[in-house]
């Protein structure tokens, strides 16, 4: 139940939070675009809204001021960085003070499925950490729902939390960048399998509205291929697929990109 749980929560967040609802990689219909914000809602991460919100924010003033969740937000010396890693890890959380959802959401505000979800969020995620726990409780009593709670609420929320701040962190501070950008965002190979593909960042950061992020043979990338299966059955269209083309243009080589004190 936690892999399951966890892996749909995973992929609402990467093929819906962000991948459709932030940078509208792909379209889908009313019916999926609402079960794909149910989905990500599992992930205990926020609201829809807040969440494209605050990322679309991100994108706009990457690494630099107004970043939301920069790790060079303290600069770039060993003291500066480890302040910076925490505050992009977790610690914006509760120093932000919020982006403005009409600015930089207005799309999904007037989209009434989509606001609606994201206003039911508070009790969408109560639902996900109760049911779990009543399952327990019906398999094997206060000790299944114990358990169930444990494993299924607690570490599965904890994992997919984790996961999401290390991009905001992890693969802003280490990493390889063979492709150009104006940030320090950068792939993390280790991440992608627990992340379905969100640590191939740097060419996220070259290429926001690519469907794909993993864009090498090798690179997993299971939001893309969900996107694909999607595309395939005919739950989504107009999926942007990178091109080789598109790719090579993005490349660099042996050109770093600069710390925020360069720039």
């Amino acid at each position: 139940m936690l892999i399951v749980i966890y892996t749909v929560g995973v992929h609402g967040i990467t093929i819906g939070y962000h991948r459709l609802f932030t940078h509208d990689a792909y379209k889908a219909g009313p019916k999926m675009r609402a079960f794909l914000a149910l989905a990500g809602s599992l992930a205990v991460e926020g609201r829809v809204v807040d969440w494209v919100a605050d990322h679309r924010k991100h994108h706009q003033f990457s690494d630099a001021d107004g970043d939301p969740h920069s790790p060079w937000e303290y600069g770039p010396g060993t003291r500066g960085l480890i302040r910076g890693f925490t505050h992009a890890h977790v610690g914006w959380l509760f120093t932000y003070s919020g982006t403005d959802t009409r600015k930089y959401a207005p799309d999904l505000i007037e989209d009434r499925a989509i606001d609606r979800i994201s206003k039911l969020w508070p009790v969408i995620a109560v639902i996900s950490m109760v049911v779990p726990t009543a399952i327990g409780y019906a398999v094997d009593g206060w000790a299944g729902a114990l358990q169930a709670f444990f494993w299924v609420t607690l570490v599965r929320v904890a994992l997919v939390h984790h996961m999401t701040w290390s991009i905001n962190s992890v693969c802003h501070v280490w990493g390889k960048r063979p492709f150009a950008t104006r940030d320090r965002s950068a792939n993390v190979a280790w991440l992608a399998p627990i992340s379905g593909g969100e640590s191939w960042h740097n060419y996220h950061h070259a290429d926001p509205t690519s469907a794909r992020h993993g864009v090498l043979p090798w690179q997993m990338d299971t939001s893309a291929v969900v996107i694909r299966l999607m595309e395939r059955v005919g739950l989504v269209n107009d999926v942007k697929w990178p091109s080789a083309q598109r790719i090579e243009r993005r490349l660099v080589k042996a050109v770093p990109a600069p710390t925020p004190s360069e720039s």
